[in-house]
């Protein structure tokens, strides 16, 4: 079965509409992709398939496993959004875009804020001009401890003007969740995701979700978030189950043997948050 990809990054807007979060996984391996589609098959719901700057540099080039994903998305029984995630270098957007991404984040958060707001305006104009969605990231203005340090806050004034300037369709903001925690005990600011989400009209994405604990992350969604990333959570599982099948008297040599357990326990861990996130 094979679908089209033209709508498909509509799936976040309507997952705000009716107050769910969509989950969005990040892909490092062939397998992630797969594994990400299989669970989001079963739970019979819409995923995201995120491909970031780093994931890229590891394959080479986007289209080794860029277009790997585009295939997958295509021939999913589900909508599967395929995003390019964290990319700070404008040529990836455009190789991205033309590639036939819905959806990219450009992360200029490490700019001073002018900048970040010229560069970020200019992205969204290319990718609009050919339907696809920008999400951008907004921390702290200002602040020195980057977007994700505990302490970074995003202010809903500036959040709500940032939007305006630069006409992004999704906001990633910063409400006290860090990337690359491999333990859920962080806590999502939920007062502030409710004011950030009363002041702005676009859906607002959680980085760094692998640190909340399943009641965070439905509380989250409650409070107004509609994306949710999760990226570690996932790797941890995956590196658990190779280990796993490895750690036998008679270890596999062909690595499908021990890549598959790794790919069946992400699977059903998609599942499972995919859930989660829609009854929230």
């Amino acid at each position: 079965m094979s679908r089209p990809l033209e709508d498909t990054a509509d799936e976040v807007r309507r997952a705000r509409r009716l107050g769910r979060g969509i989950g969005a996984f990040n892909v490092v391996l062939l397998e992630h992709a797969e594994a990400i589609v299989a669970g989001a098959e079963r739970a019979g719901l819409p995923v995201v398939l995120q491909i970031s700057q780093n994931c890229v540099a590891y394959h080479g080039a986007f289209a080794p496993i860029g277009l790997a994903a585009l295939a997958l998305a295509r021939r999913a029984s589900v909508p599967v959004v395929v995003h390019l995630d964290h990319a700070e270098d404008p040529d990836l957007v455009r190789e991205a875009v033309a590639a036939g991404v819905g959806s990219v984040m450009f992360d200029g958060s490490r700019l001073p804020y002018e900048q970040n707001l010229a560069a970020t305006r200019a992205v969204v104009a290319h990718c609009h001009a050919h339907g696809v969605v920008v999400e951008a990231e907004l921390g702290e203005v200002g602040g020195k401890d980057g977007v994700h340090a505990p302490g970074a806050r995003t202010d809903p004034a500036e959040a709500a003007a940032f939007v305006a300037a630069t006409g992004v369709d999704w906001l990633a903001v910063a409400v006290g969740t860090s990337h690359a925690m491999v333990e859920r005990v962080a806590t999502a600011d939920v007062d502030l995701i409710q004011a950030l989400a009363a002041a702005l009209d676009v859906p607002l994405v959680l980085h760094g979700s692998s640190g909340l604990s399943d009641e965070e992350l439905a509380g989250a969604v409650r409070a107004g978030i509609t994306k949710v990333n999760v990226a570690t959570h996932l790797n941890v599982l995956f590196t658990t189950a190779l280990r796993a099948a490895l750690d036998v008297p008679r270890p596999p040599v062909d690595p499908r043997r021990y890549v598959a357990a790794g790919r069946a326990a992400v699977a059903g861990e998609v599942e499972r948050l995919l859930r989660l996130l829609a009854a929230a």
